[in-house]
């Protein structure tokens, strides 16, 4: 049974059976203070969200083996889903007859005990979870072993390993599986300082592609441009460059009049369907999110004269489609490119000695995350 602590300051480690509908709370031979970032209902995270603590569990089933996070990001979409705007909804776990849901979609985890019958994973093995909103704003949880996408042993930060799952094998398919790209090619984004776009500067870069990036108006926008500009990108605008009717006279004499072929969307709204104007023909828009939260109107003369092909992508659905084998090469590949940390801050819940604490200071957190512009969260629980 997962049990809320809140009101105590400490958490015995009584053996408590734990009723689980879908995934498995992990557990552990000693006595951890395990907590877990739930929800009930669906709304803003600053008010639903909380942190509750559950009791070690039996080992792992012959199939499966217990994890324990080291670090987890909070992700726009992990944030959509809580605020139940997401189209995926999580597994509810029935916990001492209360339906919960556990936030978190990423995070870095280490092996701490395998089932009798799992081959190929051993303890201290660090690994990162396959399967869709599996819920891992948690310190342990139990899982089969097929689910779990085994990392190399050097070569990636904690950081960097925590934050592998999503957005790096986004950009990274992104700018592979639309369009075949060479080199002086040029690419069109939109949330360029977003983690998916600061690693599609960097992979483009690496291809000897060149970047056109828009990001919105900021006090520190200069800081911005300089930090983009270092990873890789070519140019740097806000979104209010697209009301200048020379921008378009410029991009073509940028690319010598090459076409772009490719441009990647995770805004939408009027400034997204401003932007298909620099494009070329027979080019490819792929969306990969909306946080504009406006729809995407495009004129249909850009599908008719232009030729312009609409996708979506999902990396979610990749990994539903691709083998355990074909995960853990991606894994490699986005490990070989050696990829800058993204600004990150450390959340570190695990000291905090009440549940109400804990709380308290995940929910300031995510009030200063409301005001936006702020670097990526990594929770420690």
């Amino acid at each position: 049974m997962l049990r809320q602590t809140a009101t105590r300051l400490t958490r015995p480690c009584t053996q408590l059976r734990l009723l689980i509908r879908a995934n498995a709370f992990s557990t552990s031979p000693a006595c951890f203070a395990n907590r877990a970032v739930v929800y009930t209902e669906t709304g803003n995270p600053a008010d639903v969200l909380r942190v509750q603590s559950y009791d070690p569990l039996p080992p792992p089933p012959s199939d499966s083996v217990t994890i324990r996070f080291h670090l987890s990001p909070i992700n726009p979409s992990d944030i959509n889903l809580v605020q139940g705007v997401y189209p995926v909804k999580p597994a509810q776990l029935e916990l001492s007859g209360q339906q919960v849901f556990v936030g978190g979609n990423e995070g870095v985890a280490e092996v701490v005990d395998v089932g009798t019958a799992v081959q190929g994973l051993r303890k201290g093995d660090r690994v990162v979870v396959g399967k869709p909103q599996f819920g891992t704003w948690s310190s342990h949880r139990v899982i089969q072993a097929q689910d779990v996408i085994k990392l190399p042993s050097s070569g990636l930060s904690d950081v960097n390993a925590a934050t592998i799952i999503v957005n790096p094998p986004t950009a990274y398919n992104m700018l592979h599986s639309f369009v075949e790209l060479k080199e002086g090619d040029w690419v069109l984004q939109n949330g360029a300082n977003s983690a998916v776009g600061q690693a599609v500067i960097q992979i483009a870069a690496r291809k000897g592609l060149k970047t056109i990036n828009f990001v919105r108006k900021r006090p520190d926008l200069d800081n911005l441009i300089a930090s983009l500009t270092e990873l890789g990108a070519t140019h740097v605008f806000t979104y209010d460059a697209l009301a200048d009717k020379s921008l378009a006279k410029h991009v073509k004499q940028w690319t010598s009049d090459r076409p772009i072929r490719l441009m990647l969307n995770c805004v939408s709204g009027k400034d997204t369907t401003a932007m298909t104007r620099l494009l070329g023909d027979n080019a490819h828009l792929v969306s990969y999110g909306a946080m504009s939260k406006q729809p995407l109107s495009l004129p249909t003369s850009t599908f008719i004269f232009k030729n312009l092909t609409a996708h979506g992508y999902w990396q979610n659905r990749w990994y539903n489609e691709h083998s355990r084998q074909e995960r853990e090469e991606l894994m490699r590949t986005i490990t070989d490119l050696k990829l800058k940390e993204p600004e990150h801050e450390i959340l570190d819940l695990s000291s905090e000695t009440s549940d109400e604490a804990a709380t308290q200071r995940l929910r300031e957190t995510f009030v200063r995350m409301e005001q936006g512009f702020g670097k990526k969260v990594l929770l420690r629980l």
